[in-house]
């Protein structure tokens, strides 16, 4: 995983801003990327959770908010009536902030969890909201007086994001292409056409065979990064490999029944790279990229084919295919333009034979006011209809795995700590060269 940056609208320029509040108030989402639309038509949504020292009163929540606001101006975008790069009303801060007090945190944060349907219920409000709920006693023995979530559309609010407003930084968003650096014209060629024929293939079988709702679940759990670091050393692999093995081996389960996949997990995973070009999204910073890891029943030799095949994809050139679903979101928005029906409400429960979706985000540390008073283990996690994903959300003292899934799967989560022990226990071989990571700032 690469460094991150931010780069801010120029939210005090008055003549950008008035062309985008002329953009928006035409259409909501005028001023949304085609991987935005895509995110948005599909109701994916994102979350943050962590507890805090500090208690939360209508007052202080909406100054919170005001400061989100400021550091994330995309925030104000999308909804109806909005005023790009703007604060708040009181009226919509109202609407979109919530106290609850509560006996305890006893079910928190997972009791929380959900789809966040509800961001897309009104089209007239912000798509994103904040709620606290504060212990009527006080702080809990641990120190714990509240716990905070935000909760957003994922079009609007992605890993890198959060990690920034940990930090009090702006997460505002400028051209995240570069327009210096063009990806050669037959890719872009090849791309594109990949692109079309996908999309149309996709969204045939989306209408046609696209599997029935399934009934989703929601859970965390929280590992000290510095036994998930020493653990990897010892297997001579990347940290992230690490993740993504004892995710996918502990919920693939043992035996002749597997949960995810016989043979070969089909993996998304995403990452950030700052070799930027003029193919890339205009508003997202993260890539995607597609991995399959083939099946043993062998942890170790599990973690290093893994760890393998993610250096093996990495080490070719991983535009292609950030290309081509830049294409395949661009000709899904060109068919809804021609026909509102398209892509269909059953074509975002196509998984495209997707397993799962394996999400790094970049570390998060608590620095200045924006998250004075949180206190680790962070929570972060993002949801897309019938598509399994976890979510990695590094600390400084603890990774905490966030899980939107099919229910079947939910179950097995708590056989990760078990492998984790299980593998800490078994005396491993010395790698012959150490993999030591250093944190991404």
């Amino acid at each position: 995983m690469k460094s991150f940056s931010s780069s801010s609208f120029a939210n005090d320029h008055a003549e950008v801003l008035d062309l985008a509040l002329a953009a928006v108030t035409k259409h909501p989402q005028a001023l949304f990327t085609d991987f935005q639309w895509f995110l948005y038509e599909g109701r994916d949504t994102v979350f943050f959770t962590a507890f805090s020292k500090l208690s939360f009163d209508k007052d202080t929540i909406g100054n919170l908010v005001a400061e989100m606001v400021a550091l994330a101006p995309q925030l104000t975008h999308g909804f109806f009536g909005a005023r790009p790069g703007q604060p708040f009303p009181k009226h919509l801060l109202d609407a979109i902030t919530s106290i609850e007090m509560v006996d305890d945190f006893e079910g928190y944060p997972d009791k929380w969890l959900g789809k966040s349907a509800d961001l897309f219920e009104r089209d007239d409000l912000p798509l994103f909201r904040v709620m606290a709920a504060v212990r009527k006693g006080g702080p809990d023995a641990e120190g714990r007086a509240s716990i905070i979530q935000v909760r957003s559309s994922h079009a609007l609010m992605e890993g890198s994001d959060s990690a920034l407003l940990t930090r009090s930084q702006s997460a505002g968003h400028g051209v995240m292409s570069d327009k210096n650096n063009k990806v050669a014209f037959w890719p872009r060629l090849t791309g594109t056409l990949k692109a079309w024929s996908i999309t149309m293939l996709y969204v045939t079988i989306g209408l046609l065979m696209a599997p029935p709702a399934k009934p989703f679940g929601f859970k965390t759990l929280a590992l000290s990064r510095h036994r998930l670091r020493r653990l990897a050393n010892r297997l001579g692999v990347r940290q992230r490999s690490l993740y993504f093995a004892l995710v996918t081996h502990a919920l693939n389960g043992e035996g002749k029944d597997k949960y995810l996949a016989k043979k070969v997990i089909g993996a998304a995973y995403t990452m950030l790279d700052g070799a930027r070009n003029n193919a890339d999204d205009d508003f997202f910073r993260v890539r995607a990229l597609e991995a399959h890891f083939k099946w043993s029943d062998d942890f170790v030799e599990f973690v290093h084919t893994i760890d393998n095949t993610v250096a093996a994809i990495e080490n070719k050139d991983i535009t292609k295919f950030q290309v081509m679903m830049n294409g395949v979101f661009k000709t899904l928005r060109g068919l809804n333009r021609l026909a509102s029906w398209l892509p269909g409400k059953s074509f975002w429960r196509f998984n495209a034979g997707l397993n799962i979706v394996l999400t790094l985000v970049p570390p998060h540390r608590t620095y200045g006011p924006m998250t004075n008073g949180l206190v680790e283990p962070l929570y972060c996690g993002a949801w897309h209809d019938s598509m399994n994903i976890a979510t990695f959300c590094p600390g400084r003292d603890y990774v905490t795995m966030n899980f939107a899934m099919e229910e079947r799967h939910i179950a097995n989560v708590g056989k990760i700590t078990e492998l984790l022990e299980r593998i800490e226990a078994m005396d491993l071989v010395p790698p012959t060269k150490p993999v030591v990571e250093a944190d991404a700032e």
